[in-house]
């Protein structure tokens, strides 16, 4: 017998994460990152004013550089709900946690949100997307909403989600026997996040 709202779990068979490396264009910066255990990671790096994108759609606007890039790894949480042509799996959140050299540094969630291991936090909304692999979730440009705390993301302005893999909605095992069903699909990406800064254009 199956159940009014049965859970699906949809995994990857394997995602393996990677970290692409972008060239500096004039915007370079040391900083000291906590890693959650008391430790601290000293990264020299140069943190350019906007990051290589396959469309000009992800490019975010002049006046702003990145600050931090973190890797995710989690699912897509979608539901079984009618729709106005029948039944599909709709979108409800992310859940992911949030690496940077290696080190846990925060989690991503419902906003949807992206919170720091000091607390802040940045909700973002979407500006454009764009699908390069129609395998994987699209690669998506988002302006900063809200913040909330004082930390690491309160002076986010912009974020990309590039370099996606998996996350794409189930195309089966949705029907009016099935609605309340939850799939927690797979997927890896990596977040860039930006701030406001002089000389960048």
């Amino acid at each position: 017998m199956i159940s009014s709202r049965p859970l699906v779990s949809i995994s990857s068979a394997s995602i393996l994460l990677s970290c692409l490396s972008v060239a500096a264009i004039g915007c370079s910066s040391a900083y000291d990152e906590s890693t959650g255990d008391g430790s601290t990671v000293t990264t020299s790096e140069a943190l350019t004013c906007n990051v290589e994108v396959p469309s000009p759609v992800l490019a975010v606007p002049a006046g702003n550089k990145v600050t931090l890039e973190l890797d995710a790894i989690g699912v897509q949480i979608y539901a079984c709900q009618a729709t106005a042509t029948g039944h599909g799996w709709v979108f409800q959140a992310p859940e992911a946690d949030l690496y940077r050299n290696g080190h846990h540094v925060g989690t991503h969630y419902v906003g949807p949100t992206w919170e720091w291991q000091d607390g802040s936090k940045v909700v973002g909304a979407r500006v454009a997307g764009f699908t390069p692999d129609p395998s994987s979730i699209p690669w998506l440009l988002l302006r900063a909403l809200s913040h909330e705390g004082d930390g690491r993301m309160s002076e986010v302005t912009y974020i990309q989600r590039l370099d996606t893999a998996g996350g794409i909605a189930p195309t089966t095992g949705c029907d009016a026997e099935h609605v309340g069903a939850v799939a927690r699909v797979d997927y890896t990406t990596r977040y860039v996040f930006y701030k406001a800064a002089d000389g960048c254009s």
